[in-house]
């Protein structure tokens, strides 16, 4: 009878700490896709503000220029679509740098409609240093 209990107590004790050990596993593993989907989509949003800036850059200039822009706008308008979908990543998987993220996406959209060129250089010079700051913050949360 006592050989009978602490064969089920064993058993029962086997049956626990493999639970836990299987429960901490997918944690862990959970945790590791979130964290590379998140790195995945903080690398997509940057290489679509760096495009974007570059493309608004170029149409900026034209238009100061007096030259034709229209395929500039026409440029500007693809590469500004392409921030939608890894902003929205962002803040889906990274509510607490969605702030930055906004933030990076309106400096690039603020380089529209500059007066003239010393604003346009200030406004890219702006949306860097706030693409800069989105990716400090993407680390601390990363980091964390």
């Amino acid at each position: 009878m006592l050989q009978t209990l602490i064969a089920v107590l064993g058993t029962l004790a086997g049956v626990g700490m493999t639970s836990a050990f299987q429960a901490y596993a997918a944690r862990t593993a959970r945790a590791e896709a979130e964290r590379s989907e998140g790195l995945a989509a903080a690398t997509a949003l940057v290489q679509a503000l760096a495009d974007h800036r570059r493309a608004m850059w170029v149409r900026e200039d034209l238009r100061l220029r007096g030259e034709d822009w229209t395929e500039a706008r026409a440029a500007s308008h693809i590469t500004r679509s392409a921030i939608t979908a890894p902003l929205l990543h962002i803040q889906l998987l990274m509510p607490s740098v969605a702030p930055a993220a906004q933030a990076a996406a309106k400096a690039a959209y603020a380089l529209r409609g500059a007066e003239r060129d010393g604003i346009l250089r200030t406004r890219r010079e702006a949306a860097i240093a706030a693409c800069d700051a989105f990716v400090v913050a993407v680390g601390a949360h990363l980091a964390a």
